[in-house]
């Protein structure tokens, strides 16, 4: 499964759609301005909360977590003495289940895994669009809202971390 996402509207306060390869819309990205913390809903095309996404108040590093129907989902933040940037771990709430996002995160080139397997790959390479870059689900059986939700996390943290630079 692939999804194409607008990038040029991504930022809190803006709202933009995921469409699937066909060009139908499928997913809205909701950013909530004028909040304490940043916070991003994913939505279905009839306006349900799939997933809601937040920065983690009082993290000693800046840390997102995804919540579905009000409970946990995953936590991710950047991995811990990484010598590259661009490496997140994405905690999942059963406690055992880390999925591993490394790449080009600014660039729009990175993949996530779980366990050494291929779960997904953001790319622009396959696109020709401007400021548009896709998700492309690898395996069938994957969580596509969650690992979208996973993608608009990791571009936020890193673009966080650009900016504090």
């Amino acid at each position: 499964m692939r999804f194409l996402v607008r990038d040029r509207l991504l930022g809190i306060g803006d709202d933009y759609w995921i469409e699937d390869d066909r060009g139908n819309k499928v997913f809205l990205v909701d950013g909530k301005a004028m909040r304490v913390r940043d916070t991003f809903e994913l939505k279905d095309t009839q306006g349900r909360v799939l997933i809601d996404i937040h920065q983690k108040m009082f993290a000693l590093r800046d840390t997102m977590v995804i919540e579905r129907d009000g409970e946990p989902l995953a936590r991710i933040r950047r991995k811990r003495l990484s010598l590259l940037r661009n490496h997140y771990r994405v905690a999942l709430a059963d406690g055992s289940t880390e999925l591993d996002v490394s790449g080009k995160i600014l660039d729009r080139e990175f993949a996530v895994e779980y366990d050494g397997e291929l779960l997904a790959v953001i790319s622009r390479r396959w696109l020709h669009v401007r400021e548009t870059y896709g998700v492309d689900i690898v395996r069938d059986d994957a969580d596509p809202a969650l690992l979208i939700a996973v993608a608009v996390c990791v571009i936020h943290l890193a673009e966080k971390d650009r900016e504090d630079d």
